[in-house]
């Protein structure tokens, strides 16, 4: 009997250790049932399938290793967000790993296939959506063979202008900006022939897209007065600091009539979608995928003790196809795109982690780390194809409770480019009102506005953003002349401890004032900024606007085109202490607006004009510079470098930087770093690169004439 009892309990034992084991892993198949158990053989059809089933099992036991959520290879349709709250939680022992299986592909779609196409001529196609006849269902974006589709848009390419702009306050509120107020828009001939053919379709769909200074404002039309070449618009008021003028431009699109260039589309809301084949897309290897949600994953903690969101981590997973769909008065013009949400949001949640993960062909940003987010990881992740930027960190509001001010994220690896697709002037990573994150080793370009933004906070009030780190960061080509006003990395406000150095920064080319390198904007005080290599830069490699007690030392600032240095407002502090520099150049001007009246501390640099040795400080020369007390140990000397010509801004010899006491740095560094692979993902398309040289050089031949 007593043998039989044995026997009995190591079976129990052993049953109960079988489940305990198989508890640890839940499978996840596109072929899968939300009624099957979750093992490998008996997978699961959705997330949400998967989340309940842990929750359960944190219920009914206390977990002592991972509990690994498994997806299969394949594709999955995301009929509705993953939402995950504080009952999702892992902890240090347990936590809640969603993975790819090993080695396997795994791809998460918010979209839904178009098919049914019937060819109208050889460079025409359509198709009957019935959920848009019956149903009302529209969308904004198209994704074709994993691209971006273009909504049909007039010009094609570029912009036309506006000649002026005048507003009439309807509601005044009690902002300077009236609460409510119609703006009457006088045309260039170009766009205001466009109107003269509109339909009333088109009146109610078209969308014009302006953009202004370092904006974007997007609005439907709702009146064209044909003898003026004026259109009217109405929302907001103007901003004072950013309205409407003739350097103001804009494009029309969603309208049949812009209907003309391979790869766009137009849908009509009788449920018609036409689409304009590329060259070589047949309806044999042609996959249309329209957005269905507009977003991806909510993690969502509360404010109570106890409450946030813990130990979830995200491995080698895709998400794709995210749609976003304009608001009936528009998008209202808001700096760095802030208004506009992210595909990931989290709020009140600590330990969290996405690695290896991919966020493509979305209508907004990827990540958005909101409220009281800390102790969180995005590395190695590839973010392309946004409607928006890549990763928001804080909120915009200051909090009045100190322990929920978003801390401690680390960006680091990633990939982040082709940004700014709906929201042109969103930022490839920017904190709002947060403080101690790491942004580090990611590759950002082609974006049309910033590449890094720092602070939220204007002038000198108190700003929660400090100890932020920037570093080893490749930011190149932004802005593409069709923004200005911005920096490779852009800082705002009192930023205590904030570093931003061993940065490599090229290629900014704003459409008018502003395509700088480093820029430090208003209030933004007690940055160091060092170790960074600066070239190619429209304006300057170096901007201040205004600021106190910041370290510019031992940078690299080269072959910037208008100038090399520049500073604007000047004050009675200190506003930077600029030493140990290499500053080289072959065009413009050495310094720009109020850079000889700053009040700075200025020494141990290298300046190098190629054209000749007699550079010009303003209107001083060398000799009178030093002799107004400024860089009295600095040089005007070639500082050797390899090949500058080709960027190359290795030392063929230390002479002249030891006489500066310039530390030499490592600025191979910058950019992604693990896997060959991975770093050749990260390497910039040959034919872009020539791209943005042709426009540059056709921009700066018409600032010329």
């Amino acid at each position: 009997m007593r043998t039989l009892r044995i026997i009995f309990c190591l079976v129990s034992f052993y049953c109960f250790f079988l489940n305990y084991a198989f508890s640890q892993k839940i499978y996840l198949s596109p072929t899968g049932n939300d009624n099957n158990r979750g093992t490998i053989d008996n997978p699961l059809a959705t997330l949400q399938a998967c989340r309940d089933k842990v929750r359960l099992l944190r219920r009914n036991s206390q977990l002592m290793q991972p509990v690994e959520i498994i997806a299969l290879k394949g594709q999955y349709t995301m009929l509705q967000p993953l939402e995950l709250s504080v009952e999702d939680s892992g902890t240090p022992v347990s936590p809640l790993i969603i993975r790819a299986e090993e080695g396997a592909t795994v791809q998460f779609s918010a979209g839904v296939a178009i098919t049914g196409f019937q060819k109208v001529t050889e460079n025409l196609w359509k198709t009957f959506i019935p959920q848009t006849a019956f149903y009302n269902w529209y969308c904004e974006q198209l994704y074709v063979n994993g691209r971006r589709a273009v909504r049909a848009r007039t010009p094609d390419e570029g912009f036309y202008f506006i000649k002026n702009a005048r507003e009439t306050a309807i509601v005044k509120g009690k902002d300077t900006i009236p609460k409510f107020a119609v703006q009457n828009i006088v045309l260039d001939s170009s766009g205001a022939g466009l109107f003269r053919s509109f339909t009333d379709p088109d009146f109610g769909d078209a969308v014009i897209n302006f953009y202004h200074k370092w904006d974007n404002t997007r609005k439907h039309i709702e009146a064209f007065n044909e003898p003026l070449s004026e259109i009217t618009i109405s929302g907001n008021g103007m901003q004072p600091w950013n309205s409407f003028d003739n350097k103001t431009s804009y494009y029309i699109e969603n309208y049949i009539g812009a209907l003309n260039a391979p790869g766009e589309w137009y849908l009509e809301r009788s449920g018609t979608l036409w689409y304009v084949p590329r060259k070589g897309e047949t309806a044999e290897n042609t996959s249309i995928t329209a957005p269905l949600l507009k977003n991806f994953i909510e993690i969502k903690g509360e404010k109570a003790p106890g409450s946030r969101v813990k130990n979830i981590h995200f491995e080698n997973l895709t998400f794709e196809h995210s749609g976003y769909q304009m608001p009936v008065r528009g998008n209202e013009a808001a700096q760095a795109a802030n208004l506009v949400e992210a595909v990931i949001t989290l709020d009140y949640a600590e330990n969290i982690s996405f690695k290896n993960c991919e966020i493509t062909h979305t209508g907004t940003y990827a990540f958005w780390f909101r409220k009281a987010c800390s102790n969180c990881f995005v590395n190695q992740c590839y973010m392309h194809d946004l409607g928006a930027g890549g990763v928001k960190i804080g909120e915009t509001i200051i909090s009045q409770d100190t322990s929920e001010i978003t801390n401690n994220i680390t960006i680091d690896n990633n990939i982040i480019r082709d940004a700014g697709h709906i929201f042109p002037c969103a930022v490839g990573i920017i904190i709002f009102n947060a403080s101690d994150n790491k942004l580090t080793h990611n590759e950002i370009a082609d974006l049309r506005y910033t590449g890094i933004s720092v602070g939220w906070v204007w002038g000198y009030a108190h700003s929660p953003s400090k100890r932020n780190k920037v570093e080893f960061n490749h930011i190149h080509h932004l802005g593409w002349g069709e923004l200005s006003d911005m920096g490779g990395v852009y800082t705002l406000g009192a930023s205590e401890g904030t570093t931003v150095s061993n940065n490599v920064i090229h290629h900014i080319y704003s459409f008018d004032y502003g395509g700088w390198g480093l820029y430090t904007d208003e209030g933004s005080s007690g940055i160091t900024e060092e170790n960074n290599l600066v070239y190619a830069c429209k304006n300057s490699g170096f901007h201040q606007h205004y600021g106190k007690e910041n370290i510019i030392r031992n940078n690299i600032f080269a072959l910037n085109i208008k100038a090399q240095l520049q500073a604007t407002r000047v004050e009675e502090h200190r506003s930077i202490s600029f030493t140990n520099n290499i500053v080289y150049f072959d065009k413009g001007t050495l310094l720009s607006s109020n850079w000889n009246k700053f009040n700075l501390l200025t020494d141990n640099n290298c300046y190098w004009d190629v054209r000749t040795r007699n550079i010009m400080f303003d209107d001083k020369s060398f000799t009178g510079w030093q002799k107004s007390g400024k860089d009295i140990h600095s040089l005007i000397a070639d500082p050797l470098f390899v090949n500058p010509g080709i960027y190359d801004f290795h030392f063929k010899k230390l002479t002249i930087a030891r006489k500066i006491k310039f530390i030499p740095f490592d600025y191979s560094k910058a950019g992604v770093y693990g896997s060959d692979e991975w770093k050749k993902l990260a390497e910039y398309d040959i034919v872009l690169s020539r791209k943005f040289d042709d426009l540059v050089s056709i921009m700066e031949t018409k600032i010329s004439k």
